[in-house]
């Protein structure tokens, strides 16, 4: 399969000289008890995909992970409980060769897969470093405001025939999403001052005079 490797420009802000700021942010804002497990979904992929949504204390646990199948893409989409806020994405992904060339992100696409990921316009994308360590990716939080899920498509590997991801997250703020409001219709209450008219008339009837 054919990929197309271009330059990202100044949108690749992986944060790996901040482990320190990761690591205070990672459990205060961290979404992971508000990410929808059981349905998310990797395609091309070995795994299920939620082998790679782990708790924040498990980020650079390397016995579960993702790895690509037929060749070096994959797509991996993660639903959320509520609409989400996102500051930031989290990575690991490799070793080495293993590791994408870059991601993008789209918001609330839930149909995308590989016949038309390429013709959508990501909302932001980044180049992946190799390294064992968790990256974290500033977000355009505008871009990022008010998310139901999150696709990630990784179109390429940095040599590999295949890649791996071991860890997904995200930092940001959830909030409950507003069902649509439960409308109850009610008859309309009859205009009494409409019954004191004789039909046929405009003006309100009046008794005769003996």
């Amino acid at each position: 399969m054919a990929h197309n490797h271009h330059s990202c420009g100044d949108e690749h802000h992986h944060d790996h000289d901040h482990h320190e700021e990761a690591n205070e942010r990672g459990f205060q804002d961290n979404l992971y008890t508000h990410i929808n497990k059981t349905n998310v979904v990797a395609l091309n992929s070995t795994g299920k995909g939620n082998e790679v949504i782990k708790p924040w204390n498990e980020r650079l646990d390397e016995q579960k992970y993702l790895e690509s199948d037929a060749d070096d893409q994959m797509i991996i989409r993660v639903p959320f409980t509520g609409s989400v806020k996102l500051h930031a994405l989290l990575l690991k992904t490799g070793p080495s060769e293993k590791t994408p060339a870059k991601v993008t992100l789209f918001a609330n696409e839930d149909g995308l897969d590989f016949e038309d990921v390429n013709d959508k316009k990501p909302l932001q994308e980044f180049e992946i470093a190799q390294g064992r360590d968790v990256g974290n990716y500033s977000l355009k939080t505008v871009k990022f405001s008010s998310c139901s899920s999150i696709t990630l498509f990784f179109p390429a590997s940095q040599g590999a025939d295949t890649i791996q991801v071991y860890y997904v997250g995200f930092l940001g703020q959830w909030t409950e999403r507003k069902e649509n409001p439960v409308i109850t219709v009610y008859e309309a209450q009859a205009n009494l001052a409409d019954h004191e008219k004789i039909q046929g008339t405009d003006s309100a009837w009046t008794a005769p005079q003996h």
